[in-house]
Formats: C-alpha cells, structure tokens, sequence
C-alpha cells in the first residue's frame, strides 16, 4: 500500500472518505479498492479520523480520465507512478471511443476466426494488455478488417499469418532500440547534460513527435518496399534465359 501523504493541519480541503467519494463521483468502495490496489496513497490520521486532500482527488481523477481512456489498472499503476508524464501521454494518447471483445471484433471485422487465433498465436495481433488497455479497440478492428481484405483479394491466410509474424518480429526489435535510444541514449556517446536536455525535450514535446514518427515509419516502410521490388524486377530481367 502506499504511504499516506504529508500531513497537513486539518481545514479546508480535508475530507472523510465519503465526502471524497462524492466529490470523486464514485463510490466509497471503489476508493478503498484503489488503494489495495496500490493506485491511491492512505488518508492522513487526525486522532481516530482519516482524512484526504485534494492530491487524493486529483490522482482519483486522473485513474477516472484514463479508465475513460481503457487504460487496464497495472497500466494505470504504472503511468501515475512515472515521472515523465508527458512522454507517456504523447505514446498513450487516443485510445477512447468503442471497444470490443475479441469475438466483437472478429465478428465486425468479417474475418475467419481461425485466421484471427493463428494471427494472434504469430504476435501480430497482441492481447490488449500488453499495450496497457482493458480491450480491443478501433485500431485492432481497422488491423483485422486489412487482413480481411487482403484475404478476400486471394492472399492466402497462410500468406497473411507470416506476413503478421514478420511484422511483429521485425518492428519489435526495431522499436526496442528506438525506445531505448530514448530511455537511455542507446548506443550513442552522451553527454551527461546532452542526454539529460535530449530527454526532457523529447518527453515535453511526445504529443507532437508520435505523428511525425508515423510519418517516417510510412516514409521508410513505402520506399523500402519500392526498392525491394525494383531490385527484384531487375534481378529477374538480367537472368539467363532458361534453356530448359
């Protein structure tokens, strides 16, 4: 459990739990939950009364925001706990709107289930928990409604599991160094102060380099593709006729 806040003389802004509870819009229960679960610090003791503050409504409110945002409750754990709340918030951003069961989602996706549990056995399509949410959402319903198309456009499912996997496989260990170059500099030479500025400015402005992130992930992904293929073309053009 966490340790109560700094003690303050009790006034204005001390509640009992009830009152916070009503301030909060939940319930006294949910309350006494979160803070088994480790998500709220304890009230501070007045002789044989507990009392909360604002910083306790404030943390209730921002596990209220991102329950709103589906976050799951280790994840909510974890991003009240660090420090470097605007990188998290620029990595987490969205997130919101519709969710689905994985049978929801298969079902509006209009995709065989077989091919669903082989694209989830690949590591293509993750368990929400693993990214920090409760259930799938509209980015996993978009992922399974492309594979249904390429599957309707006569890919093969076969075809279309390893495809996932390669994905999965290659861009994990791609986005591990990257997240990694920003944790810890990764395998480049810092200054102390250099990496310290670089961190900070990178986790004030998260919001707005997540976008332009995509962008060079696009840019890469397309014209690597476009290369590949030309040198493919050109590799078949060049061969020796078959004398066969």
């Amino acid at each position: 459990m966490m340790d109560a806040v700094t003690t303050r003389p009790v006034g204005t802004g001390c509640w009992r739990i009830d009152a916070l509870a009503q301030r909060a819009g939940i319930t006294v229960d949910t309350i006494r939950y979160y803070q088994r679960e480790g998500l709220l610090p304890a009230a501070e003791r007045h002789g044989r009364t507990k009392l909360y503050g604002p910083e306790h409504l404030d943390r209730l409110e921002r596990i209220k925001a991102m329950q709103g945002r589906r976050f799951s409750l280790a994840a909510i754990r974890a991003l009240l706990d660090n420090a470097r709340e605007d990188l998290l918030e620029g990595v987490f951003a969205g997130g919101g709107g519709r969710t689905y069961t994985l049978e929801e989602l298969t079902e509006r996706a209009g995709i065989d289930a077989e091919l669903v549990d082989a694209l989830r056995t690949s590591g293509f399509l993750r368990e929400p928990g693993e990214y920090g949410r409760d259930s799938y959402d509209s980015d996993d319903l978009d992922l399974l409604r492309t594979m249904a198309d390429l599957h309707r456009l006569g890919i093969d499912a076969r075809a279309l599991v390893e495809i996932g996997r390669i994905y999965a496989e290659g861009i994990d260990a791609t986005q591990r160094r990257i997240v990694d170059l920003f944790a810890t500099g990764g395998t480049l030479v810092w200054d102390a102060d250099d990496l310290a500025r670089f961190q900070e400015s990178s986790a004030a402005a998260a919001p707005e380099i997540l976008p332009l992130a995509r962008r060079i992930v696009d840019y890469t992904h397309h014209r690597t593709i476009q290369r590949l293929t030309l040198g493919a073309i050109e590799r078949g053009t060049v061969a020796p006729p078959s004398t066969a």
